[in-house]
């Protein structure tokens, strides 16, 4: 086990674009961390800087005591889990475990153990005699995990293992993964680009944009304290809402947005908008800060769409012409077409600068 420490960490390839623009973070001792955002956003070339499969432009990076920036891949002691399983399909479940002890000259009865342990930890040994095409995608992924795990590395690099299995087999998988996480006790850096995955596996999450970190904090601080619009709409299932325009001071306190005004509460755990009134702002809301049928109306917004899903309903709206999107408990809702009021929960108000789109009083990114 071994802490992983990256300063300002650079990624330029030769036709001059950028991939990772100066990253500094630590994975401690025994953390998951998470590195999440859209695709091309530079968290799969970070890991393999990481793993040694990506040179470093510039920046340092360290694994425990020791700077690698120039060690072989095979000599930092970690383990890559890939999302394409990566398995020999002429070899069986246990020779696949083995393979990479049987390449390091590991003695063959302490290679029998280690493969009889994995396989134990991740329900194996029922499928050691088989091979990967007799095996489901769940299995072929855990057999993937065994294969990192016999090595008994200082870290564990894993790169959107989860990304070819249906929702069932992820949602699965990834509690397997949380587990063996406080099983090993072990470093993981983790890559996925699913922010729901993100949210219940990472310790730690660094969500990236276009090669740089946006922030970096636990999953709830992340929702509660998002640092700038990026990471509020990137994180959360459905996205936040945003109303952009001007405050104004108008029978209280109110942003105007075009020819409508949304009214912003004054109540305890709203914001203090006494220092934001003239100034251009955008609102975030997220779908559950929106209480239906509140009797101090804040909005009116035009049903379009109900979407149950069980134990919530979905609501798609249209307020000043841009979708709204509100999350209620199930209940009697009017048909598509009707006028819907709303109320603002004071305390899920988030402000950002509309130029910057950096939140206001936003947390440091560390």
């Amino acid at each position: 086990m071994a802490a992983v420490r990256l300063d300002s960490v650079r990624k330029v390839y030769d036709n001059g674009h950028v991939a990772v623009a100066g990253a500094t973070f630590d994975a401690a001792h025994g953390e998951l961390l998470v590195l999440v955002g859209p695709s091309g956003c530079g968290k799969s070339t970070l890991l393999r800087m990481i793993a040694g499969l990506e040179s470093i432009t510039s920046g340092t990076l360290a694994i425990g005591d020791r700077v690698v920036n120039d060690v072989a891949p095979r000599d930092r002691d970690i383990a890559m889990v890939f999302q394409n399983y990566a398995l020999y399909p002429h070899m069986t479940v246990a020779e696949n475990l083995a393979f990479g002890l049987t390449l390091r000259g590991t003695p063959r009865e302490e290679t029998r153990e280690r493969v009889k342990q994995a396989a134990q930890m991740l329900d194996l040994e029922r499928l050691l005699d088989r091979r990967p095409a007799q095996l489901s995608g769940g299995q072929r992924q855990r057999v993937a995990l065994g294969r990192a795990l016999v090595r008994k590395p200082a870290v564990f690099l894993l790169d959107e293992p989860l990304s070819n299995l249906d929702a069932k087999l992820r949602l699965t998988t990834r509690v397997e993964i949380a587990k063996l996480h406080r099983q090993l006790d072990t470093t993981m850096i983790y890559v996925t680009h699913d922010q729901i995955e993100a949210m219940t596996l990472g310790r730690r999450i660094v969500v990236m944009k276009a090669g740089e970190i946006q922030q970096i904090d636990t999953p709830m601080r992340l929702y509660e304290k998002p640092a700038n619009v990026f990471v509020a709409g990137f994180l959360g299932s459905p996205a936040m809402n945003f109303f952009r325009g001007r405050v104004v001071a108008d029978d209280g306190v109110k942003l105007m947005l075009g020819s409508t005004a949304l009214r912003l509460p004054s109540a305890a755990g709203a914001p203090d908008f006494s220092r934001q009134i003239g100034r251009e702002l955008i609102v975030g809301l997220r779908p559950e800060d929106l209480v239906l049928g509140n009797g101090n109306a804040s909005l009116a917004a035009k049903l379009e769409v109900v979407e149950p899903v069980g134990n919530e309903i979905f609501l798609n709206l249209r307020y000043d012409d841009k979708p709204l999107v509100v999350r209620v408990p199930p209940q009697a809702l009017p048909e598509a077409g009707a006028m819907l009021e709303f109320g603002v929960k004071p305390s899920g108000l988030h402000l950002f600068d509309a130029e910057t789109e950096r939140r206001i009083d936003a947390p440091a990114v560390h």
